[in-house]
């Protein structure tokens, strides 16, 4: 028997797994900027130097340290990338083991490190295990939860890689404060070594976790995925509602293609609709990042210095409290994705970063001996981190996760993380140059783009609120235009299942929708 069943077993999975990964993911991915002007770290390592530096030396110095900070993007492009190959392969709880000892490896090397060839290798292990991670988790915890609680589990994640930042910022500040003695080095080397407690704890717990019952039925466990469901909903194995789950796992992988599924098959659209899933996916992961997420939390101590005059300290304890502003503003979408769902957190979410990002072009645009414009952009960069995480912090790997197949599941999710590493990678190399050359005006491009989504929400996102995986494979499939998978989803969302499926599937309907409905009195 496992030690945990029901809403207790669905608290551990969050608490052990998706709380570690994903501080993972954000302390990691923010762990050196903090760092590069430490006297120690310009010590250690003088060939990133730029702040006892001049001239070409500085330059040349500056193009090495982005490329430096880079390698831990780069190698997450690829760890999610290998998903396609490993996560079929191995399954969902071998995958993030694997995540976890890479980064565990990657923190032991860049804590110890003398010299920047070791430090470049550790980032990029990092990176990779990272990149595993955040494609495999999100899915994970989408086959293994309910739908009625699907979108607060997988958002969380939103929330865990926020406090992941706001640590890092804050443990940055302090430990910067060690300025002299034989200790010095614990000025960069805690706070490197600090995740190092996580992916001994994701490592430690992984197993102790169920599978995802939706993989192990894909696979022909059909038995154990059978007891995973039980222990998940904390019924009998031959409870009606096991059953009805169960069948609907094999009803959708029979409707999809017999054959084994391919990559290539992502490109081609057919019944089941495959490239407008996967184009879907892949937008989705490009707002996110284009939109200008990634640019406030990790430039906003440049912005505060270079933009807006403020000396280092105050621009560092800036920067630390929009993020912690971020990680509470994060509580917003628990709450609220799965009462107004997916759509209209996202169409929100949009309209408000671009406004942001407009006033802030706007307020940055004036000297910054202009007191009144600097508050203001000050202001408008919390109220950005605000609308951020209310549709893209967790709810974007969540909506990938829900609406790919349960075969290209773990490629879909693979390609579209893949290409959020993209789109990272090309911000973080961007903005230096851009801010420096463009100024205000590098904002505007945010802007617009983030001003996209509404539309393209409104028009072409299908609702997943309140429906299992298999009924959302059901919309896909009986729907011929995206308009009509739009409508239809809107339907099924509200509850009018009859209007989209028809006769034909009414008998599996009936299992589903009693079975959901079961489920959410037991939960």
């Amino acid at each position: 028997m496992p030690i945990f069943r029901g809403h207790r077993l669905s608290v551990a999975q969050i608490a052990l797994i998706a709380a570690p990964s994903f501080i993972l993911f954000g302390y990691n991915q923010a762990g050196v900027g903090g760092l590069l002007s430490l006297p120690d770290w310009t010590k250690t390592f003088p060939e990133i130097d730029t702040t006892n530096t001049k001239g070409a030396v500085k330059a040349h110095n500056a193009t090495i340290q982005g490329v430096v900070v880079a390698t831990f993007v780069l190698g997450a492009l690829v760890g999610a990338l290998s998903c396609m190959k490993i996560g079929n392969f191995l399954g969902r709880r071998k995958s993030i083991f694997l995540g976890a000892v890479l980064s565990l490896i990657g923190e032991v090397l860049c804590t110890s490190s003398f010299g920047l060839a070791q430090f470049i290798v550790g980032r990029t292990i990092i990176g990779f295990g990272i990149g595993i991670l955040s494609a495999t988790v999100p899915v994970w915890q989408a086959e293994c939860s309910s739908s009625a609680n699907r979108g607060k589990h997988v958002v969380l994640d939103g929330l865990f890689m926020t406090l992941g930042y706001t640590l890092e910022s804050w443990i940055d500040l302090g430990a910067s404060e060690i300025k002299s003695g034989k200790n010095i080095s614990a000025s960069w080397r805690m706070p490197l070594g600090i995740p190092i407690a996580f992916s001994l704890i994701l490592m430690a717990t992984i197993f102790t976790m169920p599978e995802s019952p939706r993989w192990l039925i894909m696979v022909g466990r059909v038995e154990e995925g059978r007891k995973v469901l039980s222990d998940l909903k904390d019924l009998p194995q031959t409870d009606p509602l096991v059953s009805a789950e169960v069948d609907g796992i094999q009803y959708s992988l029979e409707e999809s293609t017999g054959r084994k599924a391919s990559l290539a098959d992502m490109f081609t659209m057919g019944p089941d609709k495959l490239f407008y899933r996967f184009c879907l996916c892949i937008l989705l992961q490009f707002f996110q990042q284009m939109s200008g997420s990634n640019l406030i939390s990790v430039y906003a101590p440049v912005i505060f210095q270079q933009n807006l005059k403020l000396d280092g300290q105050t621009s560092r304890i800036l920067s630390g409290g929009t993020l912690t502003w971020k990680f509470l503003s994060s509580f917003v979408a628990f709450f609220t994705i799965d009462r107004f769902g997916r759509r209209a957190l996202f169409i929100f979410s949009g309209f408000g970063m671009g406004s942001c990002m407009l006033a802030l072009a706007i307020a940055t645009s004036y000297p910054s001996s202009n007191k009144s414009a600097s508050i203001a952009s000050v202001f408008f960069i919390f109220l950005y981190n605000f609308f951020v995480p209310i549709g893209f912090l967790g709810a974007n790997f969540l909506y990938c996760a829900e609406v790919a197949p349960v075969k290209l599941r773990v490629s879909m999710a693979a390609i579209s993380t893949a290409n959020h590493w993209l789109w990272n990678f090309v911000v973080i190399m961007a903005t230096p140059v851009a801010i420096a050359s463009i100024g205000n005006y590098y904002f505007v491009l945010f802007c617009a783009i983030a001003f996209c989504i509404p539309l393209s929400v409104y028009f072409f996102y299908p609702e997943t609120m309140g429906q299992s995986l298999e009924q959302i494979d059901v919309v896909f499939r009986d729907n011929k235009t995206p308009w009509a998978v739009v409508r239809a989803s809107k339907i099924l969302a509200a509850g009018d299942v009859e209007k989209i499926v028809g006769k034909r599937d009414e008998k599996l309907v009936e299992d589903v929708v009693v079975g959901e409905e079961k489920e959410g009195e037991v939960v």
